[in-house]
């Protein structure tokens, strides 16, 4: 007998060979008819691969993200076999899941395949997922496995095939389908209810833009129609939320070919908005004892040598700058930390120096394939809201927390509201992989939970998922659409100061190695403000909107007054626009409610006379007559609010 134990702690005894789906089976047949796959030791595997030790269980379902990602990998498969059914010969490469849904890669040869095919192709899904055909996984020799794809001649298996290892080859098999694959799959093709086909894209294979191009499909699977139809409904109201086509309705941003691929334009409206959000943090690091610094765009190779950046990115980022001295080259740079470290050793340090807080909205620089690149949220030049704390180890804890409300205040302040902290820690197995003694990587972990506990974190916590040089702490964001984008990190890192040789006179009059902290809330500016934009459709709170008023007079006998009450507001900082167009004014009160104006300004004769204006706040209606300095108080009120969540 072996020993199952199950995620509630409880301890069940079964036969040697018994499978995940037996002891589902045993607990209930509605759960067993719900598993997709099992974690066995916290491994992924088929449900039905029987288990011959003492194991742990979770039994994976669509509820669970292994369960999802096991479906969408089987879906893959499916898609396959369905594109094989009708362009016999075609040549596969690979068939993934991804975070929503799947693809395949795929060589069409002498076919033509465009979007108006991919209906049929989910017809056939459909119809082979009715079959409920078994995927079979089958252990297979490499020479065996290189016997099969020669005979279809299919040289991306072969490739894939040439880094295996014997004895770790696995085929499956489903109806008039097999593919090269570790797994895991689902029991039965007939769990896959509802298929959408949803883009058809060019790949270079492998990512490599030397490779021949392939045509990579697109697609995501339900078990239930529902399901499908509420995930197309958020994908359209996506669409309308797009960043792209927001921020060129509010004049934000723009991307010019002969400026660059993935070098965005901030229009003056968009590098306003920035601005605003800069010194939104710049007020809050401030006042969390940061001291603000500015390092070049570019710097040596040996500074990037130094610090490990170049053999890590260098063939694979913009190619080194040189200049008429010979030998001398200069990179754009990638990172931000490796000058900050440079500031670090401008003089000596003493353990009563620190912690040292370097802030900088550094703009670096890193090379993305073309394919790759996707409005603000991959681009190829960015800006970080970098921060880098310099401090001893007992202090890491202290730093950790203070960053954490910083993030929080940020988060509550734009009204993200969801959201999980990953603590990303060592793999206890391969401790080899990791720089710093094991002391401080205990210290630095322990303060990391420590930290995301004392501040009541919702955390997960992934083992092996720590940067070589530290552990690391990441948050994960849900958007008003329930996407989920990693917004916030705080990374603990002993490489670098061990690489410049960083140094501190402790009480001990002896010299020591800093912990350096890395910090970016926003992440980039560029993917920050994509992100916002769509979380809030370009409705932006007071503070940060565009336009904060719309003054709108009711016939063009009131223009001055309308540019006069316009030039008063300036003097509060209040920004905004008059609607001088010669349209009725139920129309101009519409059109900047859906511009998503915070407060529209009605003036006539009435206000002219006595220098007021009526007031209609956008979602909530009239207002009243105000004074103009009554309305720039109301104004200023709000924005404090907005601003002081955490008073």
């Amino acid at each position: 007998m072996i020993k199952i134990i199950l995620p509630d702690g409880s301890v069940r005894e079964y036969p040697k060979g018994t499978s995940a789906m037996d002891v589902a089976l045993s607990i209930s047949e509605g759960l067993a008819r719900n598993v997709l796959a099992a974690k066995v030791n916290n491994v992924v595997q088929d449900a039905n691969i029987p288990m011959e030790a003492d194991s742990t269980l979770s039994l994976l379902t669509w509820n669970d993200k292994e369960g999802k990602s096991t479906m969408w990998h089987s879906s893959a498969h499916l898609m396959a076999e369905a594109i094989e059914f009708y362009y016999p010969g075609v040549k596969l490469a690979i068939g993934p899941p991804v975070a929503n849904g799947f693809y395949y890669d795929v060589d069409f040869m002498d076919y033509t395949i465009s979007e108006k095919d991919l209906e049929k192709i989910e017809q056939k899904m459909k119809e082979l997922a009715k079959t409920k055909a078994e995927f079979v996984r089958q252990e297979i020799s490499k020479s065996d496995a290189i016997s099969y794809f020669k005979e279809r001649q299919d040289p991306y298996k072969l490739e894939l095939l040439d880094g295996l290892e014997d004895g770790t080859i696995t085929f499956y098999t489903q109806g008039n389908f097999t593919d090269l694959c570790r797994g895991p799959h689902i029991p039965h093709t007939g769990f896959i209810k509802a298929v959408k086909l949803t883009a058809i894209a060019g790949a270079y294979w492998r990512g490599d833009e030397k490779n021949k191009q392939l045509t990579r499909i697109y697609g995501i699977t339900f078990p239930k129609a529902s399901e499908l139809t509420e995930y197309l409904e958020k994908v359209e109201l996506a669409k309308q939320r797009d960043h792209r086509k927001l921020g060129k309705e509010l004049d934000l941003f723009h991307f010019s070919q002969r400026v660059g691929q993935g070098l965005p334009l901030w229009l003056p409206k968009g590098a306003a908005l920035r601005e605003r959000l800069e010194n939104f943090l710049k007020k809050a690091q401030k006042k969390g004892g940061y001291d603000q610094v500015i390092t070049p765009h570019i710097g040596s190779k040996e500074l990037y040598v130094t610090s490990g950046h170049y053999a890590k990115y260098g063939a694979d980022s913009f190619q080194p700058i040189l200049t008429p001295d010979e030998g001398e080259e200069f990179l754009l740079k990638p990172m931000n930390c490796p000058h900050h470290c440079e500031i670090y050793k401008a003089r000596p340090r003493s353990y009563k120096d620190l912690p040292l807080r370097f802030a900088e909205f550094g703009t670096v620089y890193r090379y993305e394939q073309s394919g790759e690149l996707h409005g603000l949220t991959r681009v190829r030049g960015f800006t970080q809201d970098d921060a880098h704390i310099f401090c001893t180890q007992d202090q890491v804890k202290e730093e950790f927390k203070k960053v954490i409300d910083l993030v929080l205040y940020i988060f509550k302040t734009l009204k993200f509201e969801t959201f999980k902290a990953q603590i990303s820690l060592r793999d206890p197995e391969t401790p080899e992989k990791y720089i710093g003694s094991n002391e401080n990587w205990d210290k630095a972990e322990a303060a990391i939970i420590e930290a995301a506990a004392e501040k009541g974190l919702d955390t997960v916590v992934e083992l092996g998922e720590a940067a070589f040089y530290g552990p690391k702490l990441d948050f994960m964001v849900q958007d008003a659409l329930d996407r989920n984008w990693q917004l916030g990190t705080i990374q603990v890192d002993y490489n670098l100061p061990e690489r410049f040789e960083l140094e501190y006179t402790g009480s001990d009059n002896q010299k020591h190695r800093p912990v350096m902290i890395h910090r970016a809330p926003f992440g980039s500016m560029e993917r920050f403000v994509a992100v916002l934009l769509e979380h809030c459709a370009g409705d932006f709170p007071l503070w940060l909107a565009t336009d904060q008023i719309a003054i709108l007079p009711i016939s063009e006998n009131y223009n001055e007054y309308a540019e006069n009450v316009l030039e008063l507001l300036k003097n509060y900082d209040i920004r905004g626009f008059v609607d001088d167009r010669n349209e009725k004014i139920g129309k101009k009160i519409r059109e900047s409610e859906l511009n998503k104006i915070p407060f529209m300004l009605i003036v006539g004769e009435k206000e002219a006379e006595n220098q007021t204006v009526s007031v209609r706040q956008r979602m909530e209606g009239d207002k009243g007559s105000l004074s103009i300095e009554a309305f720039a108080a109301l104004v200023m009120e709000t924005i404090e609010v907005e601003l002081n969540v955490n008073a």
